[in-house]
């Protein structure tokens, strides 16, 4: 039976994991968010949010959209592959609803599967 948790071994937690990622990354997008993707030798993928203040204002918005971020990635992580993935926002993502959301990064999620098991 497959474990559906999300716990630290499932987060980028220190700014040195964030900046792997940000070396030569593989980047998938959508018109609301880009992900930075990088292969690791870990048995599982892990995931970093970046959500700027300058792109959603209010704390209520940008709690939502990581919520639904983790809930996509912790539905999927079976799926991925073995990688440390980034997810930063961008566009007018704090009025899309969360249906939305979870569609694109659906898409996105194909993308990367896709691209390192070609």
């Amino acid at each position: 039976m497959r474990n559906f948790k999300f716990g630290r071994e499932l987060r980028l937690l220190t700014p040195g994991e964030f900046n792997q990622v940000f070396q030569q990354p593989f980047r998938a997008g959508s018109p609301l968010f880009t992900i930075l993707c990088t292969p690791t030798d870990r048995t599982n993928p892990r995931l970093g949010l970046i959500i700027a203040k300058k792109r959603v204002k209010l704390a209520v918005q940008r709690n939502r959209i990581k919520r639904c971020i983790r809930e996509s990635f912790r539905l999927q992580q079976h799926r991925l592959p073995n990688i440390d993935l980034v997810v930063m926002v961008k566009g007018q993502i704090s009025a899309t609803e969360n249906e939305e959301l979870r569609t694109q990064l659906e898409r996105i999620w194909n993308k990367i599967c896709r691209h390192y098991n070609a």
